[in-house]
Order: C-alpha cells, then structure tokens, then sequence
C-alpha cells in the first residue's frame, strides 16, 4: 500500500470508531443514571468496584478500573481465570460489579456470574444488547451498540472495545459528579503530578523571605530600591510604609527599564512616584494553585504575600513554580 493510501486506512478506522461512540451517545438512556446511582450507593456504603472482562474487553476493564481509582472511587479488576480458583475472595456483600462483554455471551464470564450472584452485590453489565444472556443476568444494562467494528473484518476488538472505553469513562465521570470529588480530592490521589503539588502546597511553601526579598520604606528613593533588589537577587522591591505596618506599593525592574529610557535621572527621586500603588497580594495560608490563578489572571511576575494583620511576609515569584514543577 503507498503512503496515501495508508493514511486513508487510517483516517476512515478513526472515523469508524466516532460513529460508534455517536451511535452510544445516541443510546445513552435511563440505565445509565441507575447504573452510576448504584456504583455511588456502593462507594458510600464502604462498597468497592470490581471489574471483570475476558480478553480485550479484560484490557479495558483496567483502565476503566485505574480511572476509578484516580478518581476517588475503589476499584479492582477480578480475573476471570483465577476467580473460580480463590480470587472470588476479593468480592464482598454491597460491592458492585462491571462485567463487560461485547457479545454478552463470551462463555467464561457467563459461567462465572452465578458465583458472583452468590454475593449480595450489583451487576452492571456494559454489552451490546439488553437481549444478552448477561445482560439478563445483570441489575443494570448500558449498551453499547455499534455498527462496525473498524478492522476491515470486522472481526477484531475496534469500535466495541472503544465504545465500552469510553462508556467505563463516562460512568467515572459521572460518579465523580455525583460524589462530589473536587480537584483537592483528585490532588490527593495523585501528590507526585503537577496538580497535586500546586493543590496541596502552600504559599508560605514556596514563597520568598527574608533577605531574599527586597523591602524598602515609602520615604526611599528608587536607588534604595534598585540597591535593594540587587542585593536580594530579585526582580521586584516591596514599597512598605516606615513602621513596615503597611503595603504601599511594588517597583520593579520593568519600571525602572521604562522611565530610564526616557533619559530622566530618577535615581535620587522617591520610588513612591513611579512605583505600582495597587499591588497584587495574597494569604499567607492560601494554596499556591491560587497564586498559579493570580499569575495566569494577571499576567505578573511576582505576587506579595501578606500575613491576617496584613503585614508583608513574603514573595511568590513566578519563576519559583516552574523550578518546584508546581505548573
């Protein structure tokens, strides 16, 4: 086959797959509320999600699991060859079960239900078909018909085994929604990425002090502050006034940079007349993911951070978040 005509095979396999999920989309009915009600009434009840598939549909079941679980919802995958072996064992009375199957007649997984039906647990079957023998085994059925499956026998796992990808996503989703799980709650199941760091870090975590902010009284001149700001490496000096009770303001190089190019000699003027009388600030007990709002809201490069009486303790940079991966 030449390029294009690969390429071609590629495009009409996507495009197959979309008008599966279109025609899911097109099926999604009441079933669909019942069955993430009753995944929801299982997670508040100490239940858990077991998930079993044969095959590829044994593949999707893993994920579908794994997003369950980065979402706040239990879940684990049953195999269906070592189910019957001691693996039932991970089954418990108020558990819910997602069995899926295509067909809905893959004979492994229908020999096993009346074994898990021994268990006071919800079967949610994810099929093509409410006329499927495990559908007719199950609680809850979503379907998930489809016209084709892309591979051009339409024999291979394609179409079906993304549509019920998609419909385990759906589920998850769902469940969050209605769990009510925030981006705090998703931060601590994943404290290792970016989103988990910035929810779970404070700013007094990240933020500048001490002689490594620059701070000068109201009464200083812009030399004081540029002298101030090269002492402490920084970009910005805080305006503060005499009894540093007070934020009066923010100056920084960029404003230094735009009046010395008028050729003016400011150096020995007072900085409170060239510096910014409304600076950005923030809680000292704030979470930085709101400092990393600020940035992106005001397009700035450094927030001043104030203490409950208001008092200047600190500085976010926003260089700081890049090198401590908090965006």
């Amino acid at each position: 086959m030449t390029n294009s005509e690969l390429i071609a095979r590629g495009k009409s396999v996507i495009e197959i797959e979309i008008d599966a999920l279109q025609q899911i989309v097109n099926h999604l009915d009441d079933d669909f509320a019942l069955a993430v009600n009753t995944l929801a009434e299982s997670i508040q009840n100490r239940g858990k999600i077991v998930v079993i598939g044969i095959g590829k549909s044994g593949n999707v079941g893993h994920k579908i699991a794994a997003t369950l679980n980065s979402t706040g919802s239990t879940a684990v995958v049953l195999n269906s060859q070592n189910a019957l072996h001691g693996d039932l064992g991970m089954l418990s009375d108020g558990d819910a079960v997602i069995a899926l199957s295509y067909s809905g007649e893959t004979a492994e997984l229908i020999d096993l239900i009346p074994f898990i039906k021994r268990f006071d647990v919800n079967i949610i079957s994810i099929t093509k078909s409410k006329d499927s023998s495990l559908a007719k085994y199950s609680d809850v059925t979503v379907c998930t018909p489809i016209r084709r499956e892309a591979c051009p026998l339409n024999l291979a796992p394609t179409s079906s085994s993304t549509a019920a990808l998609v419909m385990g996503d759906a589920l998850a989703m769902a469940l969050l929604d209605k769990r009510g799980f925030t981006q705090e709650d998703f931060a601590r199941y994943h404290p290792g990425g970016s989103l988990g760091r910035a929810l779970l870090t404070k700013v007094t975590d990240i933020m500048r002090q001490g002689i490594n902010i620059a701070i000068v009284h109201s009464d200083a001149t812009v030399a004081d502050a540029i002298s101030a700001m090269s002492t402490a490496r920084t970009g910005s000096c805080i305006i503060v006034s005499p009894d540093k009770k007070s934020l009066c303001g923010i100056y920084t190089h960029g404003d230094f940079a735009r009046n010395f190019l008028t050729g003016e000699d400011i150096g020995s003027q007072p900085v409170e007349d060239f510096m910014n009388k409304t600076p950005i600030s923030i809680r000292q007990e704030a979470l930085a993911v709101e400092a990393v709002k600020i940035f992106e809201k005001h397009r700035i490069d450094d927030i001043i951070v104030l203490n409950a009486q208001k008092e200047v303790v600190g500085l976010v940079d926003s260089q700081d978040l890049a090198r401590l991966k908090i965006v």
